[in-house]
């Protein structure tokens, strides 16, 4: 029996803002509830989870310094969508099964993410211009 390592199901989607403040009254007003702030400084963000019903989550993500990915993107494209995350099981078993099937990866070990989450992500050259987060989470999640 061949084990699956993908849920098929979106984590969160995380948008890009200069301000949490002024992007959670948004959200809010959408019924969406803000959580405490979170920074993680290897990515130079400080991040704001929403969550609405259903395990629907909204990632609120605010540059540290200009310099940081999130900053960097904002100058280039603005505030908005930056990434969708998903959910995986197994991280080195999809990162190399999407390697061997020619997807170009951003990081091909994880790194810790939000709530110290194994993350990496697939280069949007590979996705549509998508930014693609995989996320591994507990297998009694899924």
């Amino acid at each position: 029996m061949v084990f699956d390592m993908s849920t098929g199901r979106i984590n969160h989607i995380g948008i890009a803002t200069k301000s949490l403040d002024e992007a959670e009254t948004l959200w809010s007003a959408l019924g969406f509830t803000g959580t405490k702030d979170e920074e993680v400084a290897e990515q130079g963000v400080r991040i704001r989870h929403m969550s609405g019903s259903q395990e629907t989550r909204i990632e609120l993500l605010e540059p540290i310094s200009d310099d940081s990915p999130i900053g960097r993107f904002i100058e280039k494209r603005g505030e908005g969508i930056q990434q969708i995350a998903v959910d995986v099981l197994d991280m080195e078993a999809k990162i190399e099964e999407l390697m061997s099937m020619g997807i170009r990866m951003i990081n091909k070990t994880p790194l810790i993410g939000s709530g110290g989450s194994r993350i990496a992500f697939i280069h949007p050259s590979s996705c549509g211009g998508v930014l693609v987060e995989l996320v591994e989470i507990d297998k009694q999640e899924s």
